[in-house]
């Protein structure tokens, strides 16, 4: 191990721009100045002219890339740090398009940690899960926490909380006020997915307002079209000023998207594999590949721990049979492109930001060495600098208000009088995607309550109100997790309201489970027989954890072991059953308000028709 690997260092300083390093930069290039490190012996994957150069040197000075060429020896003075990379392959630093840090259950800083090591060196991501609980105030804290990191953390001003104005109610609610405050912000690069697609279609003066508050500002509109219609809806949305979609399931969505000037990003994520789906547009139709972005959108902590992070979707993406070189495009300079940073990163070229990987092989992407700004931040899985630690406020640990004791009275389902059974609506869990199914089934009436059935996989789901302690609970039918016996499951992380989604077969194992949550601030909890099998302990806004990764990935383990136990085979059930209140996505959610059809975008009732 060279002196440069058992180096103990320490939080770097903040980065220089590049207009304060430029003449350093040029010094460097030119010879006249010794760069602060060169990696020497490279294959300089160069992602502007999509080609491996061999033999390569790298010079890096204050943070950026100097020189990128042959020979590097007039960059080298008696203080430069020699890395010789003996061969292997020098690609940048990966960048994840568009996420929510929150779906990790961990908090900025113990979400980058766990990246990190994966070869991830830029997020976007949009906190509008914590803007639905904390409003601005939570947003702040996210972005100051993202400040402090090793990597580049740029954070999306969340456009939708609620995500569909009159259909939930959140903790707190954003405006366009609040979008142009945020454009003010350092770090602010954009406006997150316009969830409201019914509201830019029908130009909604809100939506519309934040939109122009963020091309004002000159910066990017994030999209979110989740409907299979291509037709005039479509093409209203594309009008209202969205640059990106992600929530594109099939070859024809990718292609319309491009078609019509948006970036189409592809997302892998723990539940959501629209990859392969898609890629097809580029890999069979031959469509121009800078417009398609590789993205996560949620990856839980047991993804990250155990799978990885951007390199999982990259090797994906390869799998599926994309060219290797073009993969890293779709994770790197395009991304940067489309929010208007290739003169920063997403490439290794002269005055972009030194974040480099090193590894051995562009198909499996082992991740060997993880250059951030200039300095090693990981070692073969292995983080090497720690980021200044954030201190999260009291007050974000107290957002679980129920107003009350649940029991198993408010998860009743009391059937029309004199009904024997009853037609209901169900909503039907689609595995690995975000869309659900509206479906429909004739159950049993015992003692005046509507009874799920185990034989048609068919349990109750109920929504409870977490935000203002009103004590209400909206209740319903849910089908595809196939629970057996008597348990429940609850959740405070339930897209995007963030009330408490509580799924299970018996009203009693219901209650407990809630009421343990409010217990504890917050998390997932699964019960058995009136006994806790797993607790995810998030009681920072009831979305997560300033634990380490590990830690919450091992209680993230046992929660999937609980479930498994009571019966579930769904891939990702948690993910599923996060996402069962997100009622900007068809076809049929649950809300505070009731179940939603978000094919209408209305409140429907559960009974369709009774047999007396």
């Amino acid at each position: 191990m060279s002196p440069l690997d058992m180096e103990k260092q320490e939080t770097p300083p903040p980065l220089k721009s590049w207009p304060d390093s430029a003449a350093r930069l040029v010094a460097v290039a030119a010879g006249r100045s010794p760069a602060d490190l060169v990696i020497r012996n490279c294959q300089w994957v160069n992602v502007h002219s999509r080609e491996v150069l061999p033999n390569s040197d790298l010079a890096i000075a204050d943070g950026r890339f100097a020189y990128c060429g042959p020979d590097a020896s007039h960059c080298i003075g008696p203080e430069t740090q020699l890395l010789d990379a003996k061969g292997e392959y020098a690609i940048p630093g990966l960048c994840d398009a568009h996420m929510h840090i929150e779906s990790g259950m961990l908090t900025p800083g113990q979400f980058a940690r766990a990246v990190i090591p994966h070869g991830t060196t830029s997020m976007f991501t949009d906190p509008h899960e914590i803007a639905n609980v904390l409003g601005l105030y939570g947003v702040r804290l996210m972005h100051d926490d993202a400040a402090l990191q090793l990597v580049n953390i740029f954070t999306q001003m969340p456009s939708c909380a609620p995500s569909a104005p009159g259909l939930e109610t959140t903790g707190h609610e954003l405006g366009p006020e609040d979008v142009a405050e945020a454009m003010s912000w350092p770090g602010i690069i954009g406006l997150g997915e316009m969830m409201n697609f019914p509201g830019v279609i029908g130009g909604d003066e809100k939506m519309l307002a934040e939109i122009a508050a963020t091309q004002n500002a000159n910066k990017t509109v994030g999209g979110h079209y989740a409907s299979p219609d291509l037709g005039p809806n479509f093409h209203a949305y594309v009008a209202g000023g969205p640059a990106d979609d992600h929530e594109g399931t099939q070859e024809a969505d990718a292609i319309a998207r491009v078609r019509q000037g948006m970036r189409a990003m592809l997302r892998l994520g723990s539940a959501w594999y629209d990859v392969k789906s898609q890629i097809t547009a580029v890999t069979e139709k031959g469509l121009d590949p800078r417009n398609f972005i590789l993205c996560t959108d949620d990856c839980h902590s047991g993804t990250l721990v155990n799978d990885g992070h951007m390199n999982r979707v990259v090797r994906h993406a390869i799998d599926c049979g994309l060219d290797p070189l073009i993969a890293l495009q779709m994770a790197t300079i395009n991304t940067a492109c489309h929010f208007g940073l290739e003169r920063e990163l997403g490439s290794i070229t002269p005055g972009r930001r030194a974040d480099v990987i090193l590894t051995d092989d562009l198909r499996t992407l082992p991740i060997n060495r993880v250059i951030a700004r200039g300095r090693t931040v990981a070692m073969n899985g292995v983080l090497q600098i720690e980021s200044a630690p954030f201190d999260w406020p009291e007050d974000t640990r107290h957002t679980v208000k129920l107003g009350k004791t649940l029991t198993k009275a408010d998860f009743a389902i009391h059937a029309p009088e004199g009904a024997n059974t009853a037609r209901v609506k169900v909503i039907g869990v689609v595995e690995n995607q975000a869309p659900t199914k509206l479906l429909h089934a004739d159950l049993e009436v015992i003692d005046g309550l509507v009874t799920g059935n185990e034989a048609q996989d068919i349990c109750q789901i109920a929504l409870v109100e977490r935000h203002r302690a009103t004590g209400n609970v909206t209740n319903a039918f849910v089908s595809g997790f196939n629970y057996k016996g008597r348990m429940a499951m609850a959740s405070t992380v339930a897209h995007d309201s963030h009330h408490m989604i509580v799924v299970g077969t018996d009203r009693e194992n219901m209650a407990l489970a809630a009421n343990r949550l409010g217990e504890v601030g917050g998390g997932i909890t699964v019960w058995k027989d009136g006994r806790e099998l797993a607790l995810v302990n998030l009681p920072i806004a009831g979305l997560m954890s300033d634990a380490p990764a590990a830690e919450v990935a091992a209680a993230a383990d046992k929660m999937v072991a609980a479930m498994a136990e009571c019966g579930a085979t769904i891939n990702n059930g948690y993910m599923q059953h996060s996402l069962l209140a997100l009622v900007v996505i068809p076809e049929l959610r649950i809300s505070d308000k009731g179940l939603v059809d978000v094919t209408r975008f209305e409140v429907v009732d559960l009974f369709d028709e009774v047999d007396a």
